[in-house]
């Protein structure tokens, strides 16, 4: 029997299956990257996630508890000591004890500002300052100047003011929002939520950059705090 001839287009599609099955595996692969719920430094939130993506959770600590992914400001030696994961059961969060209102924490992680606009988070009060200097404060950076220099609202538990009162901020600090204030509760979680984006609309008259820059916590001198999971949502 005759051999049937293949056409040129046959072998074209013969040699161009591989290529396909390679193409649609990366594809795939790309998916599961995308759909991770999980946020790490320098990877973006993906549209295919979920209303609420976790931040951090607090879950992962250095070999000596300094929570892993974050970077202290300054004096690196006493904020590890100062900063460490611990765990009460099944419920991971950050212990801090406050030596210096400058002595903070940062985590470079980037999301967008415009789809995920609330942060949320929650902290636990253990013992207040006597000096009554600040309590604690989250540091939410949606955007950098034009010496590449963070942009942050900061949030703090104040032990005086009013909850919501606004202060700008000047040429080298950024604009503060009393969140909570007084110095109760004691022992006790509290969650607390803001609309990042339209705070930083409010201050600067202007958008974000299309990807924030991080966040950073800060507890104050003399106090003792727990910070919980910090978590965006979309509305």
């Amino acid at each position: 029997m005759a051999e049937t001839p293949i056409r040129p287009e046959q072998h074209v599609r013969a040699g161009q299956r591989p290529v396909r099955v390679l193409a649609l595996l990366a594809l795939v692969a790309v998916a599961g990257v995308l759909g991770s719920h999980a946020v790490v430094t320098g990877q973006l939130v993906s549209s295919l996630n979920p209303a609420e993506q976790v931040l951090e959770d607090f879950s992962k600590g250095e070999p000596d508890g300094f929570p892993q992914g974050w970077q202290a400001s300054r004096s690196e030696s006493s904020t590890r000591k100062a900063y460490t994961v611990t765990r009460e059961g099944n419920q991971a969060f950050l212990r801090t004890r406050g030596i210096d209102d400058q002595m903070r924490i940062k985590k470079r992680i980037a999301w967008d500002p415009k789809e995920y606009p609330i942060v949320t988070w929650r902290w636990r009060l253990r013992a207040a300052s006597q000096g009554g200097g600040l309590i604690a404060a989250v540091f939410i950076t949606l955007d950098t100047d034009l010496l590449f220099i963070p942009v942050f609202t900061k949030y703090i538990w104040s032990p005086s003011g009013t909850a919501g009162a606004l202060k700008e901020g000047g040429m080298f600090s950024g604009s503060e929002i009393i969140v909570r204030a007084g110095g109760q509760p004691v022992g006790q979680w509290v969650e607390e939520r803001v609309n990042a984006y339209a705070d930083f609309l409010k201050i600067h008259k202007h958008e974000p950059a299309p990807q924030a820059w991080g966040i950073s916590v800060v507890t104050g001198p003399g106090a003792e705090l727990d910070f919980g999971s910090i978590k965006l949502a979309k509305q």
